[in-house]
Order: C-alpha cells, then structure tokens, then sequence
C-alpha cells in the first residue's frame, strides 16, 4: 500500500516520503479500514517538526514514534478481527488512530462509529479530533453545559456571552456551533475573508482581529474559548467580566512548550483578576463521537471542507493550512 512516511523530525517537504509499505494486520479487537480521507491541520506541522520539545517522551526523542502520520479518518472496514461484534466489511465509518496518512490503518472497534448519514466520507474525515475538542472546549472546559446529564447549567451557573478566538479555523468552525447548540450569545473572532464563514455558522457576531484587537473588545463576556494565540492574562482580563472564565485550548509560540506555560502562569495569577482558567486537551471519546453523530444528523452541526489534496501532495496540504488561509479543514484523499 501507499503511505507518507517520516523517519526524522524536520520541514514537511522535506522528511515526509510517499513509500509502498506493508499492509497492516489487524488484531483480535481491530478492524483494517481502507482510508478514504484523513484531515491535516496546524498540529501536523508541529508534530512532523518535533514540536514542542516537551511533548517528544511521546511523540519520540530522536524521530517519531509512528513512522507514519496522520491521527483521524474515514473509510471502508475491509477486514475485522475474531473479536469484533459492531462492524463488518463494508461499513462505513469514522474515527480515530495513528497511521492514516496511508490507504489501509488498523484501527480498534471502539475507536470507530458509523460515518453520519449526511456526509460523504471527505465531510466525515473532517470531524473526529477537531470536533472532539470543540465539543470538550464548550461543555467542559466554557462550562456551557452540564456533562454529566446533558441539561443546559441552570440561571446563576455560568453564563452564556461567548467569544471565541480562531472561530474559522477546524476547531472553531465546530466550536461555534456548539456554543450555538447548548444556549449561548456567541462572538467569533477571525480574519477579514473570513467573516462570513462565521457568521454563516451562527455566530451573533463576528469580529475581524486584524481590526480590532482582543483587548479592544471591552469587558463584556462571560467565557473566552481561546482556540489560537494564547492571549496575556491582562488581554484576557480586559475582556471578561469579574469571574469569568478563560479555555485555552490552542497554543503558539516557542519550541519547548507551544505556548502552555502561559496556560500555567494564567491558572497562577487568575485569582488576582477574579478569573477562572480550564486548559482544554482534548480526549479521544466513542461517546462524544457518537454525540457528534446524533448532531450531524439533526443538522445541528456541520463539518466545515476547505480543500481536497491527493495523499501525495501531503506536504503541500500541511504548508496550506499553516499559511493560515484555510476555511474550516483541509484533507488528504488516501484511497479512492
């Protein structure tokens, strides 16, 4: 089969490779999908680098634990092991797994779900991570709605004026619907050319940052989903009311830590500003998967696809979306 490979850490063009490499194996408790499409998207810059240092006693200390990239899909079961009980060939589905920057993965049951009768298997590879970690940036991390029962949090609880930084990008496109969804007042802040994107999602408002700086905003929220940028304490500050609340789920800046020892300085010095800090990492989960499912097909939300770019193109695809021009997400087509 056809793979991308990378055996050191390094620029894209550079380190990635499109090689023929065996056909995995499935266990006892896994299925062989056929790949049809996986997404790439600013994480996969980081990780082909190595970056953040921090994170290589995972991700490998000299060159990547997985020789092949890539970490979500969508395809075609062809092969189930002895154990499996849900899925069959033929089914299609979606999930996540590493290796899916290639046209076969071996992928557990219970990491795969039936793709959302709506999408098409490009659409379907566009949600798992990025919407698993919107959904987890909302619910958990903004408080927006109460985990363990599923009911909107009662008057008193955390309110609802949201405003989210990098609203059009994978994660944002999923975490403005969301936000939407479960109640709130939602400002999605972006780039000109991206306005409507946004505003087309639900968004209350939109905000072009190139215009106006976070900072400049007023202090008006009651929650900030920090997808991009990790803003100071004191931006943050500027913008929240008293005991508000601030999710850092993305990070920029610096090879070591990406940005998230700002996360630790923000939980240390919160208290002085009357604020609230939840660092949001995101958590592979079939339930939430299934979550996201059930409001695909309600039409409560929906994958946002940029682009398209054949599985050899794979550098290309990771240096478009790092250009920061990219609506939603991109994807590899693996296997046709």
């Amino acid at each position: 089969m056809r793979a991308i490979t990378q055996d050191a850490y390094g620029p894209p063009e550079k380190v990635m490779v499109l090689r023929d490499v065996d056909r995995p194996v499935p266990g006892e408790h896994d299925v062989l999908v056929r790949v049809h499409a996986t997404p790439v998207s600013g994480t996969d810059w980081h990780l082909v680098r190595g970056l953040p240092y921090v994170a290589r006693p995972i991700t490998g200390w000299r060159r990547p634990r997985s020789r092949i990239p890539g970490y979500d899909l969508a395809g075609t079961v062809v092969e189930a092991g002895a154990a499996v009980t849900t899925l069959r060939p033929g089914d299609q589905v979606y999930g996540w797994a590493a290796g899916t920057f290639a046209e076969y993965t071996v992928v557990p049951e219970k990491q795969l779900a039936p793709i959302p009768a709506t999408l098409t298997l490009e659409q379907a590879a566009a949600v798992p991570i990025a919407a698993f970690t919107a959904l987890q940036a909302v619910r958990d991390g903004a408080g927006l709605l109460a985990a363990d029962t599923g009911d909107p949090r009662p008057a008193g609880g955390p309110a609802r004026r949201v405003l989210i930084t990098g609203a059009s990008g994978g994660v944002g496109t999923y975490a403005v619907q969301f936000a939407k969804a479960y109640g709130a007042h939602v400002t999605g802040m972006c780039r000109t050319s991206k306005m409507d994107l946004v505003a087309g999602l639900g968004a209350d408002e939109v905000v072009d940052y190139t215009v106006t700086p976070l900072g400049d905003l007023g202090r008006r929220f009651d929650v900030l989903i920090d997808l991009y940028g990790n803003p100071s304490l004191a931006e943050v500050a500027r913008v929240l009311v008293p005991g508000g609340t601030v999710a850092y789920v993305g990070g920029t800046g610096g090879r070591w830590f990406m940005g998230t020892d700002r996360w630790l300085r923000g939980m240390a010095l919160a208290p002085l500003h009357r604020l609230r800090t939840r660092p949001v990492i995101h958590k592979d989960s079939h339930d939430d998967l299934v979550t996201i499912t059930g409001m695909i097909e309600s039409g409560t939300v929906r994958p946002v696809l940029d682009r398209t770019f054949p599985l050899a193109q794979a550098a290309e695809a990771i240096r478009y979306v790092t250009a920061g021009e990219v609506r939603g997400q991109a994807v590899l087509r693996c296997a046709d």
